[in-house]
């Protein structure tokens, strides 16, 4: 499909240049020297179809355990990051109320609610043994799309019966309380809580679909799904994640239970939430992520899905993360039929080089449609009565049980009346939790090197995860040399930079000086329209590139992805592509980095390839101007001190002055971290120079470099913005 879409796109590219050059339309910018000839563009696997949900998402397992454990810790930080706990909020008091208790054979039933932060309530059902004494093991579960109380029905219990996947008519109704009821006769304490906008969660809806009702995104009011929320890395996930280590901080709080012995399973959307409850937490000891382990589809929620998750990574591998730890599953007939011969083998390998091979499994139930049955809840107890150490006769045997009457599974009544709820509710609880953000972050900017050393952990980590920082080796880049002419006061070349593993291509053009030693010193020298920003009307150096070459520096440019010879008509891209149309972001940017993070990895590209080219340069110094200031901000705070010298002109660039997530400047988080600022803050103590700031150096770069002992080696320039280049190129030469 790859391919097919690559040619369509080509052939469109090709089919418009040619209307291009017969027409002779222009685009109003000078070229310069081109490295493709004229229809042909970059051979950039970027440019093939954009990474779905329902892609194909391996697990490479890695070749020893300590390269596992060092991608366990890369992944544990990306999951940390895209949900937005990181670092972990402030748990606040759940102000617990337990009512309503009623009995059943072997077990009780209580309704419980706490805040999962203040205001915001999780909601759901409490299942205890009867007659046991001491600390008890305990389950957390989680539920999917079905509901806490989904109900086959009357008929459709008696269909599922004849097909083999319920038991009795009045437990299997109820598949996922039938679940709590056995686990509770089992000896476990057992808690099975609302998602967001099911049963008893009433204050936010659930929507399936963002656009269910307006979506309201300024910057001073937002909800869910907005812009301004995927700025801060608030969605539906995040929240469902956040309540989901409240519960389990509910549930190991219990004066009866033991909380080294705690387990966790959901199906469905619950089995999403398993995963995520595994990677982020320690407390659970055993696992069983019900229908979403899966190399196949990821999960069609806007609950299970949100920026950074599942860039380089599914749900195969993100489940493995609960190693050693033991978990099970089963195989059905959905998106997990495959697991047998893709995914599973990968666990077992994984588990096996750990020497805890027989902790996982996954069971063979493919005969089933997507499910969490009887029969899938029957290799669930078998699982848990092991790990949890039950002690219990095998094989376990799932009762019938009288199922719940309305009044005795509905939480809110007379006396525990629901709480409000609504759009004003949605929109004010993004602004607390966005505030409870912001003052833990405030809290972290540093006045002295050792909590500079913090501030990098958390702030430069988080960077790090959004710009989707691989630390490229010069080694796994390959140079095609495609010309060099002779300009008379100069030298130019043009290349080919490839990263074959990832299939990417940059198109380069370099200038030396040529009456003028060289100084071992390449700039390279980032504009928003890419290498044509070096020439002027003329096709000459302009005044600012001109400059550093009578200054005996080299000075480097590239087509940056969606720049140049990546376009078809050279005119500036104006909005990024999406998956759909869905006006979520997480469908797009859950599963594929955002232009703004491709074209700063096209720049560490650049400055990795310059680092160790054969010419040998001995000095980088990166400047971003005519919009691309951001973008060099971003790959400075991941270059340290690779570049020597940074400018910036940010031309007083905000992220969140953004209104869609379609801009091509969008990038997830970056509002939560700092903005700009915050980005311009991680190059110190390195020496930057910054343009475009009508107050100067913004005060969190400020107080950073000063934190590094550094505070001289940040500067701003406030000159009119048409002397910027010039400036800076003066400065740059300075000793």
């Amino acid at each position: 499909m790859k391919s097919i879409w690559r040619s369509l796109f080509i052939a469109t590219i090709q089919w418009s240049l040619f209307l291009a050059m017969l027409f002779s339309t222009t685009s109003g910018q000078t070229a310069g020297p081109r490295v493709f000839p004229e229809g042909k563009i970059p051979q950039d696997r970027r440019l093939d179809d954009l990474t779905n949900l329902n892609g194909f998402f391996p697990f490479a397992v890695p070749s020893t355990k300590a390269a596992w454990e060092e991608r366990a810790g890369q992944l544990r930080l990306r999951v940390q990051v895209a949900t937005g706990l990181w670092p972990l909020p402030e748990r606040t008091p759940l102000n617990v109320v337990v009512h309503g208790r009623v009995e059943r054979p072997g077990f009780t039933v209580e309704k419980v609610y706490f805040e999962s932060v203040p205001g915001h309530f999780v909601t759901g059902l409490l299942f205890r043994p009867s007659g046991k004494k001491g600390k008890l093991p305990a389950v957390l579960c989680p539920h999917g799309h079905g509901g806490r109380l989904q109900d086959h029905g009357a008929d459709g219990i008696r269909q599922f019966i004849v097909q083999g996947h319920e038991r009795f008519e009045g437990s299997g109704r109820f598949p996922k309380l039938a679940r709590c009821a056995q686990l509770a006769r089992m000896g476990c304490v057992t808690f099975i809580y609302d998602m967001v906008g099911y049963a008893d969660s009433v204050q936010i809806p659930h929507r399936l679909r963002p656009d269910q009702r307006p979506i309201v995104d300024t910057k001073e009011r937002w909800g869910l799904y907005s812009t301004q929320a995927e700025l801060r890395l608030q969605s539906m996930m995040a929240l469902q994640t956040w309540n989901s280590i409240r519960a389990l901080d509910f549930l190991c709080s219990l004066p009866d239970v033991d909380a080294q012995r705690v387990g966790v399973t959901g199906g469905s959307g619950g089995g999403t939430q398993t995963i995520l409850v595994g990677a982020l937490d320690s407390r659970p000891i055993v696992s069983f992520p019900q229908g979403m382990v899966s190399t196949s589809m990821q999960g069609g929620c806007t609950c299970e899905n949100c920026c950074l998750l599942r860039v380089g990574t599914g749900n195969v591998e993100l489940t493995a993360l609960f190693a050693p730890r033991p978990q099970a599953m089963t195989a059905a007939d959905d998106w997990t039929k495959e697991m047998m011969t893709s995914g599973y083998p990968q666990l077992r390998a994984l588990y096996g080089m750990l020497g805890v091979q027989e902790r996982v499994l996954c069971r063979s139930l493919t005969h089933f449609p997507h499910n969490y049955n009887y029969v899938t809840r029957a290799v669930m107890y078998s699982w848990f009565n092991k790990y949890l150490n039950l002690g219990l006769k095998e094989p376990i045997v799932e009762e019938d049980w009288e199922p719940l009457t309305k009044e005795e599974k509905t939480v809110w009544n007379e006396a525990h009346p629901q709480p409000t709820g609504g759009v004003q509710y949605e929109l004010d609880l993004m602004r607390y939790l966005s505030a409870v953000s912001d003052r833990q972050l405030a809290r972290l900017v540093p006045a002295n090197p050792e909590e500079l050393r913090e501030y990098r952990r958390v702030v430069g980590n988080a960077f790090r995860v959004i710009l989707n920082n691989q630390d490229l080796a010069a080694d796994h880049l390959q140079r095609e040399k495609r010309s060099k002419t002779d300009r008379g006061d100069y030298l130019e070349f043009t290349d080919l930079v490839r990263k074959p593993a990832s299939g990417q291509e940059l198109p380069v053009v370099s200038l030396f000086p040529k009456h003028v030693e060289w100084n071992k010193q390449v700039v390279v020298w980032v504009d928003g329209i890419g290498k044509a920003g070096l020439y002027d009307e003329a096709n000459k150096p302009r005044a600012a590139i001109q400059t550093l070459l009578n200054g005996g520096a080299a000075v480097i440019a590239a087509d940056l992805i969606y720049q140049g010879e990546f376009l078809i008509d050279g005119k500036p891209l104006q909005q990024s592509r999406t998956v759909s149309a869905s006006p979520y972001a997480g469908y797009t940017h859950g599963y594929n980095d955002s232009v703004f993070v491709q074209r700063t990895q096209d720049l560490l590209t650049l400055v990795a390839w310059v680092g160790n080219d054969e010419y040998a340069a001995a000095t980088i110094h990166l400047v971003g101007v005519n919009g691309a200031g951001p973008l060099v901000a971003a790959a400075r705070s991941q270059t340290g001190g690779k570049v020597q010298r940074a400018a910036v002109d940010t031309d007083g660039f905000r992220f969140v002055d953004l209104n869609s997530f379609r801009d091509v400047n969008f990038l997830p988080g970056a509002v939560k971290y700092g903005d700009l600022p915050g980005l311009l803050a991680l190059s110190a103590p390195h020496r930057l120079w910054v343009a475009g700031e009508d107050q100067g150096v913004p005060e969190l770069a400020r107080r950073v470099f000063h934190a590094a002992g550094a505070p001289d080696q940040i500067e701003a320039f406030n000159g009119p913005a048409a002397t910027v280049p010039v400036a800076l190129a003066n400065w740059l030469l300075a000793d």
